[in-house]
């Protein structure tokens, strides 16, 4: 992805609101499903990871592997706040 369109995806991340917020529990299967449904509807989502969520990793790691088992494209972590695109 060239850096003319990561700017446009990380400046439209900012007006949206989360959508999908990951407690304690972590990333399971169904929480992976639900993020595949809203990516599809969407294209571009927020997610909000609670930090105990990232089961002894950091959020970056954990936002990586999400990107990886949902099939999208990791556009941006800041703090516990994720963006995916599809």
């Amino acid at each position: 992805m060239d850096k003319d369109k990561l700017y446009q995806l990380k400046n439209e991340a900012t007006k949206i609101k989360p959508i999908i917020n990951i407690g304690k529990n972590g990333i399971t299967d169904s929480v992976v499903e639900e993020i595949k449904k809203q990516v599809k509807a969407n294209r571009l989502i927020k997610i909000k990871m609670l930090k105990t969520s990232a089961e002894g990793e950091d959020i970056k790691t954990s936002a990586e592997k999400l990107a990886e088992a949902t099939k999208t494209t990791l556009i941006d972590v800041r703090g516990s706040t994720v963006v995916l695109y599809r």
